[in-house]
């Protein structure tokens, strides 16, 4: 009779939270979740978070060490990181171990990822891959580029690729090395240049958001609106290293968050982007056991496609006129490959249009 009356109970209190929950506008996530879907959830949750306070711990672990018995380690591990410091500009440090972490196939399975590949590349050339929509976290390039969780060495055999960041995240203790082994480079000349010098490597993939920060901020479902009329560096370091443009679009990028729009946002961002380089975005996602808000990504497939690549020739010394030319045949090749490809990875690409700013 007790255990009756403890159902009856029990039964009645889900009633009332789930009637709470909908007139809240809150979406639970079924208790039947297959565990696979779980662990993805879960590994892009982690992506997340590391992403927003990875770095912020690690400085504090680092300084904890410091100030311990066994600050002596943390001494050896600054002197030898100032050693080191210089490594993002010469290269990187990749250690494939950490690229085939079974955790990037779960970040992968979660949207879903894929990546396309439209033209065959030559092993025996560099390449710098324009990346656009930079999105909110740029998850399509990352997994395209930063892990080998999408095979990027079978699609493109003899290629290695390396994704370029922030400066500023190779400063950071403890995190710089994990950053590195995913073959990560700082976004210097001396950096690209290195990386796509022809009479020192072949078969380099430099992949950049070209539009950075900047274009995180402009990342809104069914809108694609990329920066690329004022950014031109990128065409300088093509043409001094004699690298071949690659068009990427990952489409799905603005669709796995839904941005808060609000001018005073707007502003508080723009400001802290300036002073930064970070671009400051609040997005609204879903949570690790509701459908509703959080700060977890919204499960809308990415495909990450690479265009035909764009033979550049090599000019050391290139004028305005000359880049200008360049980044205006890059364009168009840019426009090309969106209006190609998006009808078959968008669902409303009638009314989905790139605008370029």
């Amino acid at each position: 009779m007790e255990d009756l009356r403890s159902l009856i109970v029990f039964e009645m209190v889900i009633k009332m939270f789930r009637q709470v929950s909908k007139s809240a506008g809150i979406e639970w996530a079924p208790l039947d979740v297959p565990m696979h879907r779980r662990l993805q959830t879960l590994a892009v949750a982690a992506w997340v978070f590391l992403a927003i306070f990875g770095e912020g711990i690690m400085l504090y672990l680092f300084i904890k060490l410091l100030y311990s018995s066994f600050w002596w380690l943390a001494f050896l591990y600054a002197v030898w990181m100032m050693s080191d410091i210089g490594i993002c500009h010469k290269g990187g440090r990749t250690v494939q171990w950490v690229r085939n972490w079974g955790w990037w196939n779960y970040f992968r399975d979660f949207f879903p990822i894929k990546l396309v590949k439209t033209a065959e590349l030559d092993p025996s050339k560099n390449y710098l891959f324009a990346c656009f929509p930079h999105g909110v976290l740029s998850s399509g390039a990352f997994c395209s580029f930063a892990t080998n969780a999408l095979d990027f060495h079978k699609l493109f055999p003899g290629l290695t690729p390396h994704l370029v960041i922030l400066g500023r995240h190779f400063l950071v203790p403890f995190a710089r090395d994990v950053i590195l082994s995913l073959g990560t480079c700082a976004p210097s000349q001396e950096s690209l240049l290195y990386l796509l010098n022809p009479k020192r490597y072949q078969g380099q993939c430099v992949a950049m958001m070209v539009g950075g920060a900047a274009e995180a901020l402009d990342s809104h479902p069914g809108k694609y609106i990329v920066i690329l009329s004022r950014r031109k560096g990128f065409i300088r370091i093509a043409m001094k290293s004699g690298a071949s443009l690659v068009p990427v679009f990952s489409f799905g990028e603005n669709e796995v968050f839904r941005p808060l729009h609000n001018s005073l946002v707007r502003r508080f961002q723009e400001k802290l982007r300036r002073h930064t380089g970070i671009a400051s975005v609040f997005p609204l996602g879903r949570g690790l056991f509701q459908y509703s808000f959080g700060v977890v990504p919204l499960r809308n497939p990415v495909t990450t496609v690479v265009g035909t690549p764009m033979e550049v020739k090599r000019n050391l010394d290139p004028t305005d006129e000359e880049v200008d030319e360049v980044h205006a045949e890059f364009r168009k090749r840019l426009v090309q490959l969106f209006e190609n490809e998006k009808s078959k990875y968008l669902k409303n690409h009638e009314e989905v249009q790139l605008v370029i700013t």
